[in-house]
């Protein structure tokens, strides 16, 4: 089979002034602008997000991911007294926890933060992530049991590329206002634009429905293989709700908000219909959505695979073209960006 331009991923490479980067959300949130573009006609709209409800197919259903941003950056340190920065990625299972450390780290070492809480190395992985257990008094922790803990002395684990410690703002900010199942060390970020009034004006108005995609740190990994299929993707946990099942499995038209659920949804769709579980689907131009028919969604990295999902909705081409028309009108960038509706 040739490998056309679609499948290299040099295609998806493109190249973004630093000021167009947010660093911080719009506000209110609802106040970032809005690209949409209609497949329909071709054509292109330059609007605002709190105009997007004039935008949304009357007979289509919303699937928002309602998956919480738990405060997953640690600051500690070594037995040995040195610094160390923990950046908690996933949980394994009811012990073990998919975690990057800053800097070198061997099995057995122990780690030390505040509120008494201690995590020690358990393994080694090759992908640079550590398998830990975390420790309150000696006591030994289950996930759910570190959440309210590091909920007191963790950090928002705000993107690589926005270059700044978090604050207070970003509490609030980085986390949708429907945000309900604690996990995620990404937002969804699709979702940071509604405000509590525009999101339950929507619900009124819509069908709509929820699912649950735990966003892992591995969403803003860059591929780095020549050819897009050629990369491993990497797995998250999802969950389909009564309400979202029922409307999945019915004819009626699906708009996703965001990458995080469609990626839910077509997995779910492609893969046997199973309700929870590990989803690592890699939609890219050679593998199209079969049942998302509309996306809400920012605008992505380069060379990533969160750019080549928006290229599976409307091909390479016309991907980047709707990105140079987003750079020429100066739109915001990336996770506190601004936003693009594909009809």
């Amino acid at each position: 089979m040739p490998v056309t331009k679609e499948l290299l991923t040099a295609s998806y490479d493109f190249t973004l002034d630093e000021g167009l980067i947010a660093t911080h959300p719009a506000s209110p949130r609802d106040h970032a602008k809005l690209l949409v573009y209609d497949r329909a006609t071709d054509a292109i709209t330059h609007t605002y997000f709190y105009e997007l409800e004039k935008f949304l197919p009357k007979e289509c259903a919303l699937i928002f991911n309602d998956t919480k941003v738990i405060k997953a950056r640690l600051f500690g340190k070594k037995t040995s007294g040195g610094k160390v920065e923990l950046l908690i990625n996933r949980a394994l299972n009811a012990h073990d926890v998919n975690v990057y450390i800053r800097g070198k780290v061997k099995v057995g070492i122990l780690l030390h933060f505040n509120e008494n809480l201690h995590a020690e190395v358990k393994g080694l992985r090759e992908d640079g992530s550590r398998i830990v257990n975390f420790y309150q008094n000696e006591q030994l922790l289950r996930f759910e049991e570190l959440l309210p803990i590091i909920d007191t002395i963790g950090h928002i684990p705000l993107p690589p590329y926005i270059n700044r410690a978090d604050n207070e703002e970003d509490a609030n900010e980085y986390q949708s206002v429907f945000a309900q199942e604690e996990g995620a060390v990404a937002a969804p970020t699709a979702s940071l634009h509604f405000t509590q009034e525009q999101h339950e004006r929507i619900c009124k108005n819509f069908q709509h429905a929820y699912v649950t995609l735990h966003v892992g740190s591995g969403t803003f990994k860059p591929v780095e293989a020549e050819i897009i299929t050629e990369h491993p993707m990497h797995s998250e946990y999802y969950a389909i709700s009564d309400a979202a099942k029922k409307l999945l499995d019915s004819d009626t038209p699906i708009l996703c908000v965001g990458t995080t659920s469609t990626r839910t949804v077509e997995f779910y769709d492609k893969h046997g219909k199973i309700t929870a579980g590990e989803a690592n689907l890699f939609l890219h131009p050679n593998n199209k959505p079969s049942r998302v028919n509309h996306l809400l969604t920012n605008f992505h990295l380069p060379k990533s695979t969160l750019l080549m999902l928006v290229a599976s909705f409307v091909g390479l081409d016309k991907t980047k073209e709707l990105y140079a028309e987003a750079i020429k009108h100066k739109y915001r960038f990336y996770s506190y960006g601004d936003a693009m509706l594909i009809l």
